[in-house]
């Protein structure tokens, strides 16, 4: 009999951000496979549990370990920080089954992405139409990722930068943004948000301090209308447009 597989996103790491519905899928699961980082973050829910640990780069061998588990009659959960649907683990595990035509339950449970996760901390940065774009090279090609940048400043939304492991491509980044935006443009950088080492800097494009982003840091990068209030970035929805208020 096939089992069934939970793909879970817990949100940014603490407890109090997780949904009921993850920890619950979590708890209810027989194995847990995740990147060993997402699974040091949920130890308090693993009492009891087989884990399945993998590095970097194996999300291939974490999927594929997970159907195989699911096939057996296994109960699994796949475990993502954020959201599996964004650039976490829903993805590569979904086109995999439709692949093999796995004969298990899947369910997707969504969590708080790190864009939502970063934004709250800034204030409303995302109040308006905004993208999320991946700044790793590792899957999608430079060029590609400059013209996606590109074309959504010319669109005018703003912007949540995911990944920025390559320096070199980050600088390439925000000077495509200072050109078409200006230097003075509002930007959050936001690292290890709702985690230890927590750190929130609200700067502009010419003041990224490019040295000190990694992985774990999320950008934001105002439109036209995003502004700075005290230690908040807010971006009007449009209000202002329509009505006459304080």
């Amino acid at each position: 009999m096939a089992g069934e597989l939970y793909v879970v996103g817990f949100g940014p790491g603490p407890p109090n951000a997780r949904t009921p519905e993850a920890v619950e899928a979590i708890k209810a699961a027989d194995v847990v496979i995740g990147y060993k980082t997402y699974i040091e973050l949920i130890l308090d829910l693993l009492e009891g549990k087989e884990v399945v640990s993998a590095g970097m780069r194996e999300e291939i061998y974490r999927a594929r370990k997970a159907l195989e588990l699911a096939g057996e009659g296994r109960r699994v959960a796949v475990v993502s920080d954020g959201d599996p649907q964004v650039f976490g683990m829903a993805p590569l595990v979904l086109e995999m089954a439709s692949r093999l035509d796995a004969p298990v339950s899947i369910k997707v449970i969504p969590g708080v992405t790190a864009a939502l996760a970063a934004g709250a901390l800034l204030g409303a940065p995302l109040g308006s139409d905004f993208a999320v774009i991946n700044l790793s090279p590792l899957l999608t090609p430079r060029e590609v990722i400059l013209e996606r940048v590109r074309q959504a400043a010319a669109a005018g939304f703003v912007l949540a930068l995911y990944n920025p492991i390559d320096k070199q491509l980050l600088r390439e980044v925000l000077a495509v943004l200072r050109q078409m935006r200006g230097g003075g443009t509002p930007v959050g950088v936001v690292k290890d948000a709702y985690r230890q080492g927590q750190r929130v800097v609200v700067t502009t494009l010419d003041g990224v301090d490019v040295e000190s982003v990694d992985m774990r840091t999320m950008l934001i990068v105002g439109n036209d209308e995003t502004y700075v209030w005290r230690r908040f970035l807010i971006t009007p929805r449009g209000y202002h447009r329509k009505y006459a208020y304080p």
